[in-house]
């Protein structure tokens, strides 16, 4: 959450590439495999969880 929250701030958007590499304090984070990833498991996801992505502005982490 760190990295994307990073990222939104940085850019201005949630189109996050593929490929992109974040640094952050705790190390590298591939944000874009991750945000796949997260993707495509997000019925796995805890309600907590899915709260968060939604407050970023991720729209899918309220589908099912």
């Amino acid at each position: 959450m760190t990295a994307l929250t990073q990222y939104a701030q940085r850019e201005g958007r949630l189109v996050v590439p593929r490929a992109h590499v974040e640094g952050t304090p705790h190390g590298p984070v591939r944000l874009g495999t991750w945000i796949s990833n997260t993707r495509s498991r997000r019925n796995k996801l805890t309600t907590e969880q899915r709260e968060q992505l939604t407050v970023l502005g991720i729209d899918w982490a309220t589908a099912t």
